[in-house]
């Protein structure tokens, strides 16, 4: 590994408590918002808050602190555009001051880096690779202070990048020590047991599972066949009960190979194959199959399964039979935002509505999830949560809605936000940024970044230790790119600005 690297993962490290171990990162891009990529899934040991990329054994140490973050911050960027200036810009802001070009006070840097950031990131976000429309947000996270800015609340699609905001939602409504439950309860008809999905996204049917991967169907028929012997019960019925989701069970693109129809029953994603991420063939009745595989699981076991399994409503308070547990919530946001994963993000923003007193369908989760931003005191006007994912189009955020959430994850008052910055994929080595911004790149190993892609959508946000030590949050938004691997070299320009930038 070349020398930069080493230093730069150093940094990282010590400045922003974000662990990273090059040993253990190994998985490879998966999906983005719609655009698969090419990728491996081999996952390493999970710490006690899980990570397939960042096992450490101890908990997300604190980043640098945002006090002043969401007090100053929503003033800053309500400031009108500079006059003729077409993209809006603003750089070198103390938060609340109006249209100023700062004067570095609180920030213990004077306005020249400021300006040499925003000289350096002027250019390249008239990149035409970027389409036509283009907003940017530059801060730091301990002060709060606007670096750089374009057109900072202008509403955007975001595509994958709203996974940060599922993220930060989940994680305030049940901490990143929350699991969910698969259990098996005795049902209403003599000789029933019904399995009661809880919404865990992390559940596996295979009988070697992969590492980290949660809850297990084969543990849990295990302990079920253990507990009806120790009852002198040898044959039952099986009934599912998946009724903890509500309203339409496919996502709104329809039917489609990044995501399987939405289930609180579900086990291996749905996938018909054996893979463990990428495209692939999805169970048109993931419920359905999960229960049947189960069944299978109970005979190999010992247990006759009489007839098919069939839909039925276990008792509120029935005492279950056996339980399976999910990976820890942090663990679950971790692997969502390192590899992109639909399917987790469309689960944790249903667990979000359910968690807010809301259905468990697309509609409760947007509502959930800008109930909980704004009650963070994250200013939410124009944005739109359709989903969980950034697969819906009908999603908007601004890139300073983007910053806000990773300086808010920042704060040492909120380590329950951690994970939302512990699980950004880091340019060069892990997830969707694994081959972005490599090599001699200043943002390799520096650089922790959601990706978001969709057809004529390119978008990148996330965290940066800069040359002086000071942890800064970024969010680059494009509409109406002319392509993707364009888009991507130009969205990978401006964060290495913002790493290198003296």
């Amino acid at each position: 590994m070349p020398l930069v690297k080493t230093w730069q993962l150093i940094a990282a490290s010590a400045v922003a408590g974000l662990v990273l171990s090059a040993a253990t990162v190994s998985v490879t891009g998966p999906w983005d918002s719609g655009q698969r990529k090419a990728e491996r899934d081999r996952a390493a040991s999970w710490s006690r808050m899980g990570g397939v990329d960042h096992g450490s054994g101890r908990l997300p140490e604190a980043a640098p602190s945002a006090p002043g973050v969401l007090s100053g911050l929503p003033a800053a960027l309500q400031a009108e555009k500079q006059a003729g200036n077409p993209l809006g810009e603003q750089a070198g802001r103390q938060p609340g001051t109006g249209t100023g070009t700062g004067t570095g006070e609180g920030t213990g840097t004077g306005s020249a880096s400021d300006d040499a950031l925003a000289e350096a990131l002027r250019p390249l976000l008239a990149d035409p690779a970027l389409g036509t429309l283009r907003t940017a947000s530059v801060i730091d996270t301990a002060t709060g202070r606007v670096l750089y800015e374009a057109k900072p609340r202008e509403p955007m699609t975001p595509a994958s990048t709203v996974k940060i905001a599922t993220a930060t939602a989940v994680l305030a409504a049940l901490g990143p020590e929350h699991r969910f439950r698969t259990t098996v309860t005795p049902g209403a008809a003599p000789g029933q047991i019904i399995l009661v999905g809880g919404g865990d996204p992390s559940l596996t049917a295979r009988k070697k599972p992969p590492a980290g991967s949660g809850g297990s169907l084969v543990a849990l028929a295990a302990d079920t066949a253990q507990a009806l012997k120790a009852a002198g019960t040898d044959s039952v019925s099986l009934g599912y009960d998946d009724s903890l989701y509500s309203g339409p069970a496919r996502h709104p693109i329809g039917l489609n190979p990044n995501v399987a129809p939405l289930s609180a029953l579900t086990a291996d994603e749905g996938r018909l194959n054996d893979s463990l991420s990428g495209p692939a063939d999805r169970s048109e009745d993931p419920s359905g199959d999960t229960a049947r595989a189960f069944a299978g699981l109970l005979a190999d076991r010992g247990i006759k399964v009489t007839g098919a399994p069939a839909k039925a409503r276990a008792a509120a308070d029935a005492e279950p039979l056996a339980t399976t547990l999910s990976t820890p919530l942090g663990g679950l946001v971790e692997r969502m935002l390192t590899n992109s994963d639909n399917d987790i993000a469309e689960a944790l923003a249903r667990q979000s509505a359910l968690a807010s007193g809301q259905p468990g369908s697309f509609e409760g989760a947007g509502k959930a999830v800008a109930a909980k931003l704004a009650s963070l005191g994250i200013d939410t006007t124009g944005s739109r949560f359709a989903d969980g994912s950034g697969l819906d189009r009908s999603d908007k955020v601004s890139a300073g809605l983007l910053t806000a959430l990773l300086a808010k994850a920042a704060d040492p008052q909120r380590p329950e936000l951690r994970p939302v910055l512990t699980g950004l994929p880091v340019a060069g080595f892990s997830g969707t940024l694994r081959g972005r911004n490599s090599g001699g790149s200043p943002a390799a190993g520096l650089v922790r970044a959601k990706t978001g892609t969709l057809s004529g959508v390119n978008s990148l946000a996330g965290t940066v230790v800069d040359p002086s030590g000071r942890l800064l949050a970024f969010a680059f938004l494009a509409a109406n790119t002319p392509g993707p691997e364009g888009a991507e070299k130009a969205l990978d320009k401006l964060a290495a600005a913002v790493a290198g930038t003296r």
